[in-house]
């Protein structure tokens, strides 16, 4: 590995195969070394998940000049792990997940496995970034997206993130885009998340589905309304998940305290 350029950890949550991540590598080549470690098949939905119950086995599938492309058979938290504790010589300067196919604004950044890969970046402070694509198709077109990926993954690799938070990088399914608004996760929850799909006398299979419904429909802040509106939404995101406003009411209702 080129010591002399920023080294640049690459996962998703779709498998090494996908369209997504392939693009990501060729828009992030040019900014450094890229090592790819990712899911051998797809692992969407895995969120933060681990492979504990199993050994994790990973295989060469690629090796040139500044790119070594690697297929593991664990979660995407799992390829950032043995990447890191493997086959990288060097910490990371940069860990990036995606390009996903699909939507991981709002609440989806606890479901996300493209978002799994930044957390698990941002667990061990190194600057993470996790690009999604409003697009489920397998052929979607990520090329809007170059330029922004390139501006964003600089940024980060020149000025760094805070510990504790990386960002979460949503694009319209467009075919240009307004701009950039960085903000806030929309709240929300999702509801009707099953459809029946029944077998021969057997009528309890089901496909995940689901409608995401906002607390405040129309949060100008959000990243939804972003999305919806025509922007790229960049959310940063901390992996500290304490409720400080309720830590002084929590005290007064229990009994025992220190």
């Amino acid at each position: 590995m080129n010591n002399n350029k920023p080294l640049i950890l690459i996962s998703n949550d779709d498998g090494f195969t996908a369209k997504g991540i392939n693009e990501l590598i060729k828009y992030l080549r040019p900014l450094g070394e890229v090592v790819v470690m990712a899911p051998d098949s797809p692992r969407s939905g895995s969120g933060c998940a681990l492979t504990p119950t199993v050994p994790v086995h990973y295989r060469l599938v690629k090796q040139e000049p500044g790119l070594t492309i690697y297929a593991c058979s664990g979660t995407p938290s799992d390829c950032v792990k043995l990447a890191r504790n493997t086959v990288l010589n060097r910490t990371p300067d940069l860990v990036v997940g995606g390009i996903n196919h699909g939507d991981n604004s709002g609440t989806n950044v606890h479901y996300s496995g493209t978002m799994g890969v930044a957390i698990e970046g941002c667990l061990n402070y190194i600057p993470s970034i996790g690009f999604s694509l409003c697009d489920h198709d397998c052929d979607a077109d990520f090329s809007p997206c170059e330029p922004y990926i390139r501006e964003i993954a600089s940024m980060v690799l020149e000025k760094g993130l805070p510990k504790r938070v990386c960002l979460n990088v949503n694009f319209p399914k467009l075919p240009q885009f307004k701009g950039i608004k960085v903000c806030e996760q929309a709240l929300g929850r999702w509801m009707h998340e099953f459809e029946s799909c029944p077998r021969r006398h057997d009528d309890k299979y089901f496909w995940l589905t689901g409608e995401f419904v906002p607390d405040a429909p129309v949060n100008e802040k959000s990243d939804n309304w972003a999305l919806a509106n025509g922007y790229v939404a960049i959310t940063p995101t901390t992996v500290d998940v304490t409720a400080y406003e309720f830590i002084s009411e929590l005290q007064s209702r229990l009994s025992i305290t220190e």
